[in-house]
């Protein structure tokens, strides 16, 4: 996300002034518009693992989560909806991956649905052929032992294919669709 927080949508998302325009502006201005629903992995929600201990954690966010629409998290673990400030509700979706889009359908309407991560989740859904785009924003950097985006798929088999990739400021976006 270092290719994110410098530019002017970001910034703006928080309440700040400022920031970069460019590409990579353009992109992240896009990326945020028109949308009705998130859903999310767990571990995009937060770093606890196994049943919930309480409901005390409420994301990485603070009190007004960035995403503005209503959020759907794949869990294991039933947990009561959590309402945050500035319109983001997350919900809590323990029956996979067609139950939270079909969630997220019902409130988006017209809207787009964004599948927020983390790899696992992306993964899923390609592999369902839910996707109908997906926006990678690659950096020249090297993670370690991350966890692979598109271990065990064949983009190309599953219908998927390079639309186009364009380089920006400090990222080189590449947007895969669906046939």
């Amino acid at each position: 996300m270092e290719w994110f927080f410098p530019t002017r949508t970001s910034k703006a998302m928080v309440g700040g002034e400022g920031g970069e325009t460019g590409i990579d502006d353009g992109f992240a201005a896009e990326s945020m518009k028109d949308k009705g629903a998130w859903i999310l992995g767990r571990n995009m929600f937060g770093p606890i693992r196994g049943p919930w201990p309480d409901d005390e954690w409420k994301g990485w966010w603070g009190d007004e989560p960035t995403y503005h629409v209503p959020t759907f998290v794949l869990t294991h673990y039933e947990r009561p909806p959590e309402v945050m400030k500035g319109g983001t509700t997350f919900h809590f979706v323990t029956d996979g991956i067609h139950s939270a889009l079909e969630q997220a359908r019902a409130v988006a309407g017209e809207r787009d649905i964004r599948i927020g991560g983390g790899a696992a989740t992306v993964r899923q859904y390609l592999q369902a052929g839910l996707i109908d785009e997906l926006h990678l924003a690659v950096r020249p950097v090297i993670l370690g032992r991350g966890e692979p985006l598109f271990g065990g798929l064949d983009l190309r088999e599953l219908g998927y294919a390079v639309e186009r990739s364009v380089n920006g400021e400090r990222a080189t976006h590449v947007f895969i669709k669906r046939n």
